[in-house]
């Protein structure tokens, strides 16, 4: 079935997905060019270049302009949705991996020497740099106006 004949809302889903997919299949290849070994967390795991929680908004709220008009109403919900995500990515969920960041510094130093306590360390790749976050928007608009355009 050509993409054209697909309904407006799964082509929305689509454009969202595939962004999604492309931004963590991305992450996962740079991990094994540089680190010389495969990480399949690195398909799962937040943070990093580029953002996929902004690339999965951005062609979410692209595509439904794409659909539905830039100048509808389901556009604007869909961008003003996509901003609050793109902001939390750099804002909140970046501070909170400098926070673990510091206290997995704490625990290791201070710590160290009583052997009862957790050596569990918090995850500390959570947000984007600002970016991170803006490549991710570029690559979900071009990967959802591809999509469109099949």
């Amino acid at each position: 079935m050509p993409l054209t004949l697909l309904s407006n809302s799964v082509e929305i889903i689509l454009s969202a997905v595939s962004a999604n997919f492309i931004a963590q299949f991305y992450k996962f290849i740079v991990f094994l060019i540089v680190h010389r070994q495969i990480n399949f967390k690195r398909l799962f795991q937040t943070g990093g270049m580029p953002s996929s929680h902004s690339s999965f908004m951005m062609a979410m709220a692209t595509s439904t302009g794409l659909i539905d008009g830039f100048n509808s109403a389901l556009f604007a919900i869909a961008f003003t949705m996509a901003l609050v995500v793109m902001y939390d990515a750099a804002g909140l969920r970046r501070a909170v991996g400098k926070q673990a960041s510091v206290l997995n510094q704490i625990v290791s130093e201070i710590f160290s020497e009583h052997p009862n306590l957790s050596t569990q360390k918090f995850r500390e790749l959570l947000g984007h740099t600002p970016v991170e976050v803006f490549v991710g928007a570029i690559l979900g608009a071009a990967v959802a106006s591809g999509i469109h355009g099949l």
